[in-house]
């Protein structure tokens, strides 16, 4: 089970949270898009894009934050974070 954790922060307090889990035999980059996808809907967000700085930390860490410069329209936090909380 690949399971991913959403939260989205304002001023260091978390304003809404998710887990969207994946039983696909897909791979793990395929499984985050797609977790990534139904976050922004649950949350009524743009797709935001993968800069150099994001791909660097999730590869380091399975963790990333994306603030507004990773967004093309305004955002009403200071940055949506994403985990990998479980992995095949």
């Amino acid at each position: 089970m690949f399971r991913l954790w959403a939260r989205t922060f304002k001023n260091n307090r978390m304003l809404q949270d998710t887990c969207i889990g994946d039983d696909s035999s897909d791979t793990r980059t395929h499984k985050v898009f797609r977790a990534l996808d139904e976050v922004c809907v649950q949350f009524d967000l743009g797709r935001p894009l993968w800069l150099d700085k994001t791909v660097a930390d999730f590869k380091r860490h399975s963790k990333t934050r994306f603030t507004q410069d990773n967004f093309i329209e305004s955002i009403e936090f200071d940055y949506l974070e994403i985990q990998v909380i479980e992995e095949d």
